[in-house]
């Protein structure tokens, strides 16, 4: 391997917790080798059931505790939490909300790990994962400015891991610097190394309220058809600094995985998106499969492909599944 980074592979921080070596364990996949994703919604008062994602819910600052508790019973210990804020807004960050929303979380259960999205789309108004310039593209700079603080707040409310999601070019990096200057080098960043524009976030979309309002998101999310794009895209964020990779959505960049890990040497996960996971139920629903049967087929598919990790909205399913 003849990665070269200017941060270094800071191998250490995926060492440190218990939590962090069992998911990047060389095991194959397990339950402890799952991440399940929740969504905080500022607006609700009670907690909201997706149609769309049958057993997933939208929860309010105070029903997410209740899901957390039944989810560490399940054998979930990673979290992957989209903050979604009341106002949208351009120019700020909801700061006590996403301090309130996370410290209650880790205040709780200081025994999970808890990764934080970081991304623009349920923010703005434009629902774009970036900001617009004066021309309405992306402005790639500031955007990188704005991710960076609000990883920074992320870290300071008690995030365990950051996981940037929004394909900005050098977001990694900054993250990283910020991070590390406030005494924050501990902290894992697992990046959206390698995310797709894909027709399989349709689900996520409705329960993030991060659909673009107009346009969509070919300037900076890789096209499906550009393999070349979609593995060096994995090795910038890894000479970057970044500390686990990602290919998303799934099961459609399988033979993408083993691919990356041999050119970084880094763990390499997938996320087995909203649509994929509505795709089994509803073929569950109709009577077509068992959606248990057909989740365990595709955990060992990513197993076989060489995902050191998995992230899916069925991970409080996990323990039950793989026994």
């Amino acid at each position: 391997m003849t990665l070269q980074s200017s941060y270094g592979l800071e191998l250490r921080r995926n060492r440190t917790l218990p939590q962090l070596r069992d998911l990047l364990s060389s095991e194959s996949l397990n339950a402890k080798k799952l991440i399940q994703p929740i969504f905080v919604s500022e607006s609700l008062k009670e907690r909201e059931e997706m149609q769309s994602l049958p057993g997933v819910y939208r929860d309010s600052k105070e029903s997410v505790l209740a899901q957390i508790e039944f989810d560490l019973k399940s054998g979930v210990k990673h979290f992957l939490l989209f903050l979604v804020p009341g106002t949208k807004s351009n120019d700020s960050i909801p700061k006590s909300f996403y301090e309130s929303a996370i410290g209650g979380i880790k205040q709780r259960f200081p025994e999970i790990f808890l990764w934080l999205d970081t991304c623009l789309c349920s923010l703005t108004t434009h629902g774009h994962c970036g900001l617009l310039g004066k021309k309405g593209e992306i402005d790639n700079a500031s955007s990188v400015v704005r991710l960076s603080d609000i990883a920074l707040c992320y870290a300071q409310s008690g995030a365990d891991g950051i996981s940037p999601s929004d394909m900005m070019d050098g977001r990694v990096a900054s993250h990283r610097k910020i991070l590390d200057q406030n005494g924050f080098a501990h902290v894992p960043v697992m990046s959206y190394s390698t995310k797709f524009k894909s027709n399989f976030y349709g689900p996520f979309r409705e329960a993030a309220e991060s659909a673009p309002g107009h346009g969509d998101r070919s300037s900076y999310q890789i096209d499906v058809r550009n393999r070349e794009d979609s593995i060096l895209s994995s090795i910038r964020d890894a000479q970057e600094g970044a500390d686990l990779l990602m290919v998303k959505p799934g099961i459609t960049s399988i033979d993408l995985i083993q691919p990356i890990r041999d050119k970084t040497g880094l763990p390499v996960g997938a996320y087995q998106v909203s649509g994929e996971y509505a795709s089994l139920a509803m073929l569950a629903q109709n009577g077509f499969c068992k959606f248990e049967d057909g989740l365990l087929e595709t955990w060992n598919v990513f197993s076989r492909a060489g995902a050191s990790y998995l992230i899916t909205y069925a991970a409080r399913r996990g323990k039950e599944i793989f026994s």
